[in-house]
Formats: structure tokens, sequence, C-alpha cells
């Protein structure tokens, strides 16, 4: 082999070393009911690129506190911000999948699919009005079903959650009575129950506790083997949790319409459609350096376009491709190269 070509091997590797010295890991922290799926996100685009995603599943308000502080490279969050809370701040917000919040419980002899709950009865469970399985509002909705005589047991999250400000928010539109006394918030002082950190943590009560009912995303449902119930949904049509439902919810959302993709998905109008919806956002700073934004923008770019089989395979419902289109338009207006140029173009 001659000089010529032992030196442009060694050019070519000291470029790849010193790429592979630039390419750094990315941490991020937020909602626990993106973690299954940004858990496989982040394992396949490790092999694929060699760049670790670290993130701290710690709940909504936990991430949101991370990406105020400038401790994370992005964080997630189940609760949108409003426009004003996002300039308060300098952070930017865009949905990445559409999550499902199910009811799930603990009653021996009750299968999956096997319980029929409507948003007011649930509202009045978790207010302590109803506090009994058989209950004639709960056996008026299961005609089929032999209910114990036994104790409810609320869960709920113990810590800032968007899964809670999405549960809550859907109680308050169901029950007046909810709005008036509890209201909506990643934190509320619960009426009644036990807390559980994060869904893996209401999961976890749920399935230790005979007599329980909690709320958690689809995922853990299906990860965990829970036994869900049905809802009514406001057509006044029973439905399952299933992606059909989830995505005849979802069908709902026009982010072209609104600011800042502020939207908020609960109780949406179709007989097929899932009552407890949402979309999950991802937040990002816009006075990191560009350096520091890149890779997040290159990473969340890869989920939307490569990791959306992943999603539909936990229950998430991926974003359609003109809410894609319209979050890559959002990253080039918003985050800018020192030279004032997009850091992100739709060529990328």
């Amino acid at each position: 082999m001659n000089k010529a070509i032992l030196w442009g091997l060694a050019g070519l590797a000291a470029t790849l070393a010193a790429a592979s010295a630039e390419a750094r890991d990315l941490n991020g922290a937020g909602g626990t009911a993106i973690y299954p799926v940004i858990a496989k996100w982040s394992d396949a685009y490790k092999k694929e690129t060699g760049i670790a995603v670290n993130y701290q599943a710690i709940g909504s308000g936990g991430g949101i506190k991370q990406i105020t502080e400038k401790t994370v490279d992005f964080a997630n969050s189940d609760k949108p911000l409003t426009p004003d809370d996002l300039k308060k701040i300098n952070v930017a917000q865009f949905p990445a999948v559409v999550i499902s919040i199910t009811p799930v419980v603990n009653l021996d002899g009750v299968k999956p699919g096997e319980l029929t709950i409507s948003g007011p009865v649930l509202a009045d469970i978790y207010l302590g009005k109803i506090s009994q399985w058989d209950d004639p509002a709960l056996k008026a909705l299961n005609p089929g079903v032999k209910l114990p005589h036994q104790a409810i047991t609320t869960v709920h999250r113990s810590d800032g959650s968007g899964t809670t400000f999405n549960f809550t928010n859907y109680l308050g539109k169901v029950s007046p009575e909810w709005q008036q006394k509890v209201g909506a918030d990643v934190s509320v002082d619960w009426p009644n129950g036990v807390g559980g950190k994060g869904n893996a943590g209401v999961a976890n009560y749920v399935h230790q506790v005979k007599g329980s009912i909690g709320y958690v995303e689809y995922a853990y449902v299906m990860e965990n083997h829970l036994a869900y119930t049905n809802m009514t949904n406001k057509a006044g049509k029973t439905v399952a949790p299933s992606m059909d439902a989830f995505t005849a919810a979802a069908a709902n959302a026009d982010f072209s319409k609104v600011e800042d993709f502020y939207l908020i998905l609960t109780d949406q109008p179709g007989e097929k459609s899932w009552p407890i919806t949402a979309a999950t956002y991802m937040l990002m700073r816009k006075d990191y350096p560009a350096d520091q934004n890149q890779p997040v923008l290159t990473f969340l770019d890869w989920c939307m376009k490569h990791g959306q089989q992943q999603a539909s395979a936990l229950g998430y419902v991926p974003l359609p491709a003109p809410v894609v289109k319209q979050i890559e338009a959002a990253w080039a207006k918003t985050f800018k190269g020192e030279d004032g140029k997009p850091l992100w173009t739709a060529q990328r």
C-alpha cells in the first residue's frame, strides 16, 4: 500500500474519531406516560448513531422544572404550557405522540374490558361519593357483572403529573362538582386514596391492592397486564381502549388553529372516540446554543420519521404527516444559529 493511501486512511480515521468525539449523549426528563416508547426510541437511536439518550421519567412537573433550570437538553410534559408560560421561561413546545389515559381496576373475577365506567361515575368515585363496588350507579352501568360489596381504594399520582392534569381536566368537564371542589392541574388536593410515583407507581399499587382503581397511560396497561375498563364517551357510546378509539379522538386535533401547539384533547366528540386522550409535548429551550439544540432536533426528527411503528405497537397514536410538517416549520422559525439561519430545514 502506497503512502498516499496510508495518509488518506489516516485522515479518514481522524475525521471519524473527531466526529465521534463531538457526538455527545443527550439528557432529557419529564413525563412517565411517554417513557415506554422513548426507551425504545433511545435504544434504537443509540444502535444506529452511537448517541445515548438518557431520559429520567420523573413526571411532567419535574420535566418542566428541569428545563426551566437548564439542567437537561430537552424535557417532556403531558400538560401543554400556555403561550404566556412558554414566554416566561423562554421554552418552545411541540407534540410528540398522542397518549391515552385508561382507568384500571383490581377486582376478583373481573377481567380486562368486563367493567364499564362513565365519566360522572368516575368523578364520584374519586370524590368519595361512590365508595363501594356494588354501588347502584356502577351496577346500572354493568348489569351483567357480579360486583362485590367491597370498599373502593382510589389510586392517584403522588408526583407532579401531566397524566394527572389530563385525568382531572376530563373529570372537571364531566362533573361540575369535581371542577368546583378539586379542579385540574399536575398536582391536586385529592379527596381520598393513595398516591403512587409515576405511571409505574400507580400501576404497581393497582396490581397489589384488591378493590383499587387507578389511571395510567395505556402502554402501562399492556406492560403490566392490568384489568382496564371500558368507558362511556361524550357521544354516550361505550368504547374499549384501542388504537381505533384513540385515533378517533386524536383525529379532532387541529394544531394549525392554535398558538404554540397548545391543545387539550380530553372529552372529544365522536361515537368511536376514547374520552381521555392527550398530546404529549417535547420542551426545548430557545436560548440554548446551536450545538446543544441541533442534536436534540436530530433525535426528535428521527423519532417522528423512524419511531412511529414502535409508538403504534405500544398504543400511542403517531402524529400525521401534516402535523410533522407544522413542527418542522416551527423548528425552522424558532431555532437559529449564530448566523441567524435556521438550525433545521425540511431538506435535512
